[in-house]
C-alpha cells in the first residue's frame, strides 16, 4: 500500500467521521472543524509569507525548501471547500451572531454578521489572489521582488484579523491587541516546521543547509513564545477580569495539562535542541524537533478553540484533523511540483 493511498484513506475516514459528527454532534463538531481548520490554514499562509520574506532577504535557509514553500500554497484553494461545512454551524461557534447576546456587547459595531462576511470575503479574496499571483510569477521565472513588500504587508493585516475574527471573537469579551501577531508568527512556525519536515525527509540536505533551516526555525520559536508569553503576563500583571477569564477557562484540567505540555513540548525541548550544532545538523535531530512542533500545534489549535466549547478532546476533533492531514497530503502526492526558480533581481 502505498503512502498516497494510505494518505487518501485516512482523509477519507476522517471526512467521513466529521460528517456524521456533523449530523450527531452539530456543535462539537462547529468547534473541532475550526480548530482544525485554523490550524491547517496556518501552512499554506505561513509558507506564502516565507516565500515572499524570503524573495526580499535571500539566505540559504530558504534555498532547499523552496519546492517545499511551493507545495504548501499550492493547497490554498482547498480553503474554498474547507469553509462551506462552517457556514452552516455559525451561530453554534460565535455568540455574538445570537441577537441575545449581540444585543449587550460593546464592540457590536465590529462583531456583527454583515460586517464579518465583507471582511472574510476580502481575506479570501487577498489569500487565493496572492496564491495566484506568486503561483503565476514563479511559473514565468519572474522576480518576486516587486510583489513581496505589498504582498506580506496585505497577509500580515488580513491574517492578524482573521485571527481575531475566528479565533478570538469566540469569546467576544477577551481583548488582546497582540493575538493576531502571536498567530502571524505561529503560522511562521508551523509553516516552518512542515516544510522543513518535507524537504529533509523528500531527499538529502547538506548538513550546513540543515544547520541554517534550524535557525531560522529556532528564530520563529523564539518569536511566538516571546509574543504568546508577553501577552500572558500583561493579562496577570493588569488584573484584566475578562481576559484572565479566557485563561482560566485555559488552565484547569484537562486544558491545564495541555498549557503545560505546550509550555515543555512546543517550546522547551525544541528551543534547547536547536541550540545544540551537532542536534541542528542532523537529519534525524531535525525531523524529530519538526515532527514535535507539527504535533504540539495541533494541540495548541485544540487549546484555543474547543475551551469554547466546555468539553474536552473528542473523536469528532480527532477526525477533522485526520480529515485536513489525510486530505491534503494525498493532494501532494498526487503528482510532480514543478521545480520554479525564484529570482531575486
Amino acid at each position: 500500500m502505498t503512502v498516497t493511498l494510505i494518505a487518501w484513506i485516512m482523509g477519507g475516514v476522517g471526512l467521513l467521521a466529521s460528517l456524521i459528527g456533523a449530523v450527531v454532534q452539530p456543535e462539537a463538531f462547529a468547534f473541532a472543524w475550526l480548530a482544525a481548520l485554523s490550524t491547517w490554514l496556518r501552512w499554506p499562509l505561513g509558507c506564502l509569507a516565507l516565500l515572499l520574506v524570503h524573495a526580499l532577504t535571500g539566505g540559504r535557509w530558504g534555498v532547499s525548501t523552496r519546492r517545499s514553500f511551493v507545495q504548501g500554497i499550492r493547497v490554498l484553494p482547498l480553503l474554498l471547500p474547507a469553509v462551506i461545512p462552517l457556514l452552516f454551524v455559525l451561530p453554534d461557534l460565535y455568540p455574538w451572531l445570537r441577537a441575545g447576546e449581540a444585543a449587550r456587547l460593546d464592540n457590536g459595531f465590529y462583531l456583527n454578521g454583515p460586517f464579518a462576511a465583507a471582511r472574510w470575503i476580502f481575506y479570501l479574496v487577498t489569500w487565493l489572489g496572492l496564491g495566484a499571483l506568486v503561483t503565476m510569477r514563479l511559473r514565468r521565472n519572474d522576480s518576486l521582488t516587486p510583489v513581496a513588500a505589498p504582498g506580506l504587508i496585505l497577509l500580515g493585516l488580513t491574517v492578524n484579523f482573521a485571527a481575531v475574527d475566528g479565533i478570538m471573537s469566540l469569546d467576544p469579551h477577551f481583548n488582546s491587541s497582540a493575538f493576531g501577531m502571536i498567530n502571524a508568527a505561529e503560522s511562521g512556525l508551523f509553516a516552518l516546521s512542515i516544510t522543513i519536515l518535507c524537504t529533509v525527509l523528500a531527499g538529502p540536505v547538506a548538513p550546513s543547509e540543515r544547520d541554517n533551516q534550524a535557525k531560522m526555525l529556532q528564530s520563529l520559536l523564539i518569536l511566538w513564545a516571546y509574543l504568546d508569553f508577553m501577552q500572558l503576563l500583561i493579562v496577570w500583571q493588569s488584573d484584566l477580569p475578562k481576559e484572565a477569564a479566557w485563561y482560566l477557562a485555559r488552565s484547569s484540567g484537562l486544558w491545564g495539562v495541555l498549557a503545560g505540555l505546550t509550555a515543555v513540548a512546543h517550546f522547551l525541548l525544541p528551543f534547547l535542541a536547536l541550540m545544540i550544532p551537532r542536534l541542528r545538523r542532523s537529519r534525524r535531530g531535525l525531523i524529530t524537533t519538526t515532527t514535535l512542533l507539527t504535533v504540539m500545534a495541533i494541540i495548541r489549535g485544540w487549546w484555543l478553540v474547543l475551551p469554547a466549547h466546555a468539553h474536552g478532546i473528542g473523536w469528532i476533533d480527532i477526525a477533522a484533523v485526520l480529515a485536513f492531514g489525510g486530505i491534503t497530503t494525498g493532494l501532494l502526492l498526487r503528482g510532480p511540483v514543478p521545480s520554479w526558480r525564484v529570482n531575486h533581481a
